[in-house]
């Protein structure tokens, strides 16, 4: 079974309360997720994140097949950093570190996400001829969208 992360990084000229309370806020999510992923959260969350918040939604990941994904807020750094773990949905494991660091430009964003796909090396496989591929479009448009919603 692979084990795999992606890490991405992008600078935002805006403070670091601006920043934090649009990133952490559930409700901000289908604004950073593209269109055709069909991403609709399907409980009640709070705009306030803290650790053992649920957050569940439908998305379509793979050939607009809707899924169920539920995730939770393990870990929560007021102004600093959040992680949301997978606790229902597509993969075997997904860990998902979201870190802000204050810098003299505004505010460096950084994620890490470790996953693992399911079924082994025919995960594997999918991860090489497409689910990696998916990933970094889905982060590239979030950044795109951080930089409309910022100005960049």
């Amino acid at each position: 079974m692979g084990f795999f992360q992606l890490r991405t990084e992008q600078q935002v000229n805006a403070s670091l309360g601006e920043v934090w309370d649009f990133i952490s806020s559930p409700k901000n999510l289908k604004e950073i997720t593209p269109d055709h992923m069909g991403f609709e959260i399907t409980n009640q969350a709070s705009d306030n994140m803290y650790p053992g918040m649920i957050i569940s939604y439908k998305v379509s990941p793979i050939l607009g097949i809707k899924m169920n994904w539920v995730t939770e807020i393990t870990h929560v750094k007021d102004m600093e950093y959040f992680v949301d773990e997978q606790r229902i949905g597509p993969y075997t494991m997904w860990h998902h570190e979201h870190h802000l660091e204050e810098n003299k430009h505004g505010v460096m964003m950084k994620d890490i996400v470790s996953y693992q796909p399911p079924f082994g090396i025919l995960g594997n496989l999918a991860n090489s001829l497409f689910i990696k591929k998916q990933l970094k479009e889905i982060f590239d448009y979030r950044e795109e969208a951080v930089n409309r919603y910022f100005g960049k």
